[in-house]
């Protein structure tokens, strides 16, 4: 049986479930957004982690205001602070909770590379 593997970008071993470190090194070097284009790239690139983030829609709320079409952009403190939360959230190690290795559990991820779940 394997000991470790990378499946859907987090490493699981007998430690439990944490981000591959691979993962962490590009979300510590994502820039603050600057622009329209920027706040979309910052929230698409870690589109599958928003899952397991709690209230991740609320500290990302200030970002995705200015997504809007009738909203003026204008990158305030408030956006400058929920971008460096969420980019803490992201590389903090681990986002998803251990499961427990003493119960029978099954993972299963679909084919769209979106989501994974365990039961």
């Amino acid at each position: 049986m394997v000991r470790q593997m990378i499946v859907l970008g987090h490493e699981i071993s007998k430690r439990g479930i944490e981000v591959d470190k691979a993962k962490i090194k590009v979300m510590a070097k994502l820039p603050i957004p600057k622009c329209i284009k920027d706040i979309r790239s910052f929230l698409r690139h870690e589109g599958f982690y928003r899952l397991f983030i709690k209230n991740f829609n609320k500290i990302a709320r200030p970002l995705t205001n200015l997504l809007s079409e009738d909203v003026p952009f204008n990158f305030n403190d408030e956006c400058f602070y929920s971008s460096k939360r969420l980019k803490k959230e992201l590389i903090s190690v681990p986002i998803i909770s251990t499961p427990d290795w003493t119960q029978p559990f099954e993972m299963m991820c679909d084919a769209s590379d979106f989501a994974s779940a365990l039961s």
